[in-house]
């Protein structure tokens, strides 16, 4: 009886997810934009529209004020970076789907 319900609690808490429990969702910082894909943390596709997109991404231009979800600070030198990616073509290959926005206030999962 109590491995049953050990068991049914499991399967539930499986269940319960969101999107910020998404581990993309947590992505700020400096980020590098590799060209290869064997030195990428995350595989991401850039979108044209803001309504298809995961994330919507501010490219803030001082690394101190990268310091929220979606506000992302490009390196040049993966040294410095927090994490890699590398922008795919293909939307079926990434792991999120993002959206470069001008207004700060919007940046972070949908």
């Amino acid at each position: 009886m109590k491995k049953s319900i050990f068991i049914i609690g499991l399967l539930l808490i499986g269940f319960n997810s969101s999107a910020q429990n998404q581990p993309y969702c947590r992505l700020q910082g400096s980020v590098f934009a590799t060209p290869t894909k064997q030195g990428a943390d995350f595989w991401v596709y850039e979108e044209e529209s803001e309504a298809f997109a995961d994330m919507l991404i501010f490219e803030e231009e001082n690394k101190l004020y990268a310091d929220q979800p979606g506000i992302w600070f490009f390196v040049d030198n993966i040294g410095l970076a927090d994490f890699a990616i590398y922008f795919t073509k293909d939307k079926s290959e990434a792991d999120f789907v993002v959206y470069f926005t001008d207004s700060i206030t919007f940046a972070g999962c949908q």
